[in-house]
């Protein structure tokens, strides 16, 4: 098995340093390819390249900006590679991560597997406060951060792989953005493929964004989320609706108080201080875990509100996803 690294990236030239740096140190022994494919950016990478093309096997492709899932399938279309493994430009991959790969396929294969992400100490605390807000079982359930109790895993984009023999199956990614993974993961189950999660292939993966950029991405994540259920309703849970769900009882819970019943906003109180209390411990700072709080409520509020709009738009009025929100549809140029 060959594996190939498909890697796209746009405008983000000293993301995709500290990525290559941390292949460098990889200490898997045996040969792999790297595809950097640049997708219409303005600020390239390419000199980057140039400059580790002496340690890694790699290749760079420039292309006009068609979205990340399009700029995936380009590489994967090039690549040498039976096997290939997807990042997100702004990762930093662990060294043993390409030998947690080859243990979990030898030991159970699947043509599809997702990774969980972590932080590291050297991230800044707005970024470990996101990663919490993304990867705990108090606010995802846990599904980004490592826990296996789920019935089907749905591998995301940021760290994820997938065999030549799939991608050529089920013609990679969609054009919808963000959605297009769990999209390719249900359209697998519909060929036959199966998909896990390897809990130990893991990556840092270093989001370099603020709250408003946080708040639009979350957002984007509710409004895909309505979307995917009116492709695939078998595949619809209870669980989706948390976050709107989430959101409207808070509302609810400010409103009681002014007529004095207290219940309902002790109940999210106590949340909130559970919130507090695990991300304070799991990164060793209380400044964190006061961070995480509002990492976690922009997240359900950005979450639901985005849930809600699309769920009205697309599911109880019958709209086209494309025309309600072209926002989150790219051309495909490539």
């Amino acid at each position: 098995m060959q594996f190939s690294i498909i890697i796209p990236v746009y405008n983000r030239p000293d993301e995709i340093t500290e990525l290559l740096e941390s292949l460098v140190l990889s200490d898997y022994d045996q040969p792999f390819e790297v595809v950097i494919v640049e997708d219409g950016s303005s600020i390239t990478c390419k000199e980057v390249v140039d400059s580790f093309d002496s340690k890694l096997a790699i290749s760079y492709y420039y292309k006009d900006n068609s979205g990340p899932g399009d700029s995936r399938n380009y590489g994967m279309k090039v690549a040498k590679g039976d096997y290939f493994i997807i990042f997100d430009s702004d990762c930093i991959i662990p060294k043993q991560y390409l030998n947690e790969v080859v243990t979990e396929l030898q030991e159970q294969y699947v043509d599809c597997f997702g990774g969980p992400d972590a932080a590291l100490d050297s991230f800044s605390d707005v970024q470990k406060a996101i990663n919490f807000a993304m990867t705990s079982f108090l606010t995802t359930g846990g599904i980004r951060g490592g826990s296996e109790k789920v019935n089907k895993f749905q591998p995301r984009s940021f760290n994820m792989g997938i065999s030549k023999k799939a991608f050529e199956a089920s013609n990679g990614f969609g054009n919808i953005h963000p959605g297009e993974d769990p999209d390719l993961s249900i359209r697998l189950w519909k060929l036959g493929y199966q998909t896990r999660l390897f809990s130990k292939a893991f990556v840092y993966h270093k989001r370099r964004i603020d709250w408003a950029k946080f708040t639009v991405q979350v957002t984007k994540f509710g409004k895909a989320r309505p979307i995917l259920n009116s492709w695939y309703p078998e595949y619809n849970k209870l669980t989706f609706f948390f976050p709107t769900v989430f959101i409207l009882g808070f509302s609810g819970a400010l409103f009681l108080l002014l007529w004095g019943i207290l219940f309902p906003i002790y109940c999210y109180t106590a949340y909130f201080i559970a919130v507090l209390v695990a991300a304070t411990w799991q990164n060793k700072s209380i400044q964190i875990g006061f961070l995480s709080l509002i990492a976690v409520y922009k997240q359900f509020t950005g979450y639901g509100v985005g849930f809600l709009k699309s769920y009205i738009k697309v599911i109880l009025l019958k709209q086209k996803p494309e025309r309600a929100f072209p926002e989150l549809f790219f051309k495909i140029k490539s």
